[in-house]
């Protein structure tokens, strides 16, 4: 019986994982990949323009401009090579492959932008009190044609990608808006050195750049360490989990319950489930692995199941 009972647990786990690793990334991963790709190869080309425009036209708008396709490109990149680190397969080490490289990257990425905003509030100090003179013409047309592509990018990776449920693809997505303002702002800020002559508009402008790439910056940190330090998954209540499980017939109680993200859309849960000496443990976890997966979407669980005569520690988590 105990080797039956073994052999049907691994059989459902095998195929639940493996249901993961087909279905939920199938369509869309291409579409990502390609979508990524391209809005990258556009994002990159317009920095190299806005930092040497910035350079030519004397604009430090359109140079905050530029760390912001920056920290744009790099993180299109990022979520690139995550995808394809995720693409390779776990190793006895590392039982989970490589997506949390992906997570890992992120993280290096949002303290990276830190680093630029700060440059960019530090130089625009200095020009505050003594604007030198831009040429706000040539810099207006750079800010449009960067502005131009980054709509371009944004309809890119909206036609191609999977932007509502991929957090890697939303991230870029949200960049590559924030850039388009960051864009909106160097134009304006031409216009009014263009007419009006005050070119203490350019600093003004490259300092609401930074703080745009800061609040970014802020936001991929906060979202990085929550899930490096196995925070609960921002969808998933773990009251609501404890309710689902403890109304399934025959569960006395439900202890030691984890939930954790191992990269953007994989989770992973795991519990212990005391039940009933007379109940069928088979047929209870049956039921709590379709649950589960049925009202949170986690494929990747891993349930101990006992009754009343198992000892074990009490945990610490």
């Amino acid at each position: 019986m105990s080797h039956h009972h073994h052999h049907g647990h691994e059989h459902g786990h095998g195929h639940s994982h493996d249901h993961h690793g087909h279905h939920h990334h199938g369509p869309t991963r291409e579409g990502n990949k390609k979508g990524l790709a391209i809005a990258l190869t556009i994002t990159t080309g317009i920095m190299l323009l806005e930092f040497f425009g910035g350079l030519i036209t004397n604009s430090l708008a359109l140079l905050s401009d530029s760390g912001h396709m920056l920290s744009d490109a790099s993180s299109l990149a990022l979520s690139l090579i995550a995808m394809w680190f995720a693409a390779r397969p776990a190793s006895p080490n590392k039982t989970f492959g490589f997506y949390r490289f992906e997570i890992l990257a992120a993280l290096f990425n949002g303290v990276s932008l830190f680093l630029i905003a700060g440059f960019i509030v530090y130089e625009a100090y200095g020009r505050f009190f003594d604007p030198p003179t831009v040429a706000s013409g040539s810099m207006m047309l750079i800010a449009l044609i960067g502005l131009l592509a980054n709509l371009l990018s944004a309809w890119v990776l909206m036609r191609k990608g999977d932007v509502k449920d991929n957090v890697n693809l939303r991230s870029a997505y949200l960049h590559v808006l924030g850039d388009a303002l960051g864009s909106v702002g160097a134009i304006l800020a031409g216009i009014v050195m263009y007419f009006f002559g005050w070119y203490v508009a350019d600093p003004i402008i490259s300092v609401i750049v930074a703080l745009l790439i800061l609040k970014s910056a802020w936001g991929i940190i906060k979202h990085t360490v929550h899930i490096l330090m196995e925070g609960t998954p921002i969808t998933i209540d773990q009251q609501e989990v404890y309710k689902a499980l403890e109304e399934i017939p025959g569960v006395i109680n439900i202890h030691d319950l984890h939930i954790w993200t191992i990269t953007s859309g994989l989770d992973s849960l795991s519990c212990h489930i005391l039940i009933e000496d007379n109940q069928d443990s088979q047929v209870i976890l049956q039921e709590a692995i379709t649950k589960i997966e049925n009202i949170f979407k986690i494929k990747h669980t891993t349930i101990q199941v006992e009754k009343s005569d198992l000892q074990h520690a009490e945990t610490e988590v």
